[in-house]
């Protein structure tokens, strides 16, 4: 560029020099931290105000206010965030000390669930237990407690060198694993079953596992779902009614129906927040299942396209880092943490917009409920913590001095010297 030409453009960069700016934003060491950090923060106020507005109306009509379901997500937001800034403070042995415990209690959690009068049903599966004012799905603990199990013992085993046999590599994984999903599946919890057999799949995938075993494994989940739907009658109905949408659009293919007609009127900029009709009793389970329906009813493609970008831009976050760390354990973990949270999410996002059959799983960071949120948050801050340990991180982090809050602190006096 000569410099008259600098001169009349006024020394701004062209698009190509902004282009390249943007792009050389991405390799810098915090990146991934931000991500991680500014999306999940995004998604989980998203979360908030959703809630808000698809239970407003059904709690107004059940309990006469319309803040009911929302203040309790509020308390759980309360509860899991300093869960998530804990998770994000630990070290990667404190992650490895907490796998075989959260193994035991995952697996006495989930039995408690099929005992009568502990476990609560909805939906056609028994996912929760009923602990008097408070129901907890130890389902969700199972998926954090496969990832943190896996990923140490698939690293002890390759410390050994005992990964290039299949049978070190499969044992004990696989069996742990399977009294995992086999638990979940005696509770007729096919979603969560798919987000298990997603995380296993996935830590096979990073330890580098044989090719003809991964196909094979593959090829057994597929069978094992294949028998999960055949076996349960409302399970069949709802594919077969997901293969002819057009069939039974008042009773079993309401639900997925209602979805689509919610998230067609949106148009491309919603109705608005808070003005929703489906909410109106006429789209069932708005606030958890199909609450990505509301936000595409409400807040039109536009929010939509945003949810799924905040969700796309977690998945490079989680990917990155496990690319960029060198510590095995740490590489495993946050690529299951990260195939958990993305895959949930699009199987959630698939049902609600028609391409895929509804599971009953909720949208992470995003639908209400506590035990979802909780364990989704505290795996979110150990993907923090481990995006410290890329190269380079720590040393940024040391440049850029002091936190807001220490700041804070400071202005008032408080902050240690």
């Amino acid at each position: 560029m000569t410099a008259a030409a600098e001169e009349e453009g006024g020394g701004r960069p062209g698009p190509r020099e902004q282009v390249a700016a943007a792009v050389g934003l991405l390799d810098r060491p915090l990146t991934s931290y931000y991500l991680v950090l500014g999306c999940s923060m995004m998604l989980l106020a998203l979360g908030l105000t959703m809630v808000l507005s698809a239970s407003s109306v059904k709690q107004l009509q059940a309990t006469g206010s319309a803040y009911t379901l929302f203040q309790k997500q509020a308390v759980w937001v309360v509860i899991g965030l300093p869960g998530m800034w804990l998770g994000s403070r630990l070290p990667v042995r404190t992650f490895r000390a907490l796998a075989y415990p959260l193994l035991l209690l995952s697996i006495v959690c989930l039995a408690l669930v099929l005992v009568p009068g502990l476990g609560r049903s909805a939906g056609g599966a028994t996912r929760w237990v009923d602990l008097g004012p408070v129901q907890i799905q130890p389902s969700e603990l199972a998926k954090l407690a496969l990832v943190l199990w896996g990923a140490d013992l698939l690293a002890r085993k390759d410390r050994l060198g005992q990964l290039t046999e299949w049978r070190p590599l499969l044992v004990p994984l696989m069996p742990g694993a399977g009294i995992l999903v086999l638990l979940v599946m005696l509770g007729s919890d096919l979603g969560t079953t798919l987000v298990l057999l997603t995380i296993f799949l996935a830590l096979l995938w990073v330890v580098g596992a044989p090719g003809r075993l991964f196909v094979g494994i593959a090829g057994l989940v597929c069978l094992l779902v294949s028998i999960l739907i055949v076996v349960e009658p409302y399970r069949m109905q709802r594919l077969t009614g997901f293969l002819d949408p057009s069939g039974n659009q008042l009773t079993t293919n309401y639900q997925g129906t209602q979805g689509l007609f919610a998230v067609a009127s949106g148009g491309l900029f919603g109705t608005g927040l808070g003005e929703g009709r489906a909410k109106w009793d006429y789209l069932p389970h708005a606030e958890t299942d199909f609450i990505f329906a509301i936000v595409g009813e409400e807040f039109g493609l536009v929010g939509t396209l945003v949810v799924l970008g905040l969700f796309g831009m977690l998945a490079y976050a989680g990917l990155r880092i496990a690319r960029r760390v060198k510590d095995p354990f740490t590489r495993l973990a946050a690529a299951g943490a990260t195939a958990w949270l993305v895959v949930q999410a699009i199987v959630n996002i698939g049902a609600v917009i028609g391409v895929l059959p509804i599971t009953g799983i909720p949208l992470p960071l995003v639908s209400y409920g506590g035990s979802a949120l909780i364990p989704s948050l505290f795996a979110l801050g150990m993907l923090l913590a481990f995006a410290k340990r890329e190269p380079g991180a720590r040393q940024a982090l040391s440049a850029r001095g002091p936190g807001p809050v220490v700041r804070a602190l400071s202005w008032l006096g408080l902050a240690r010297r």
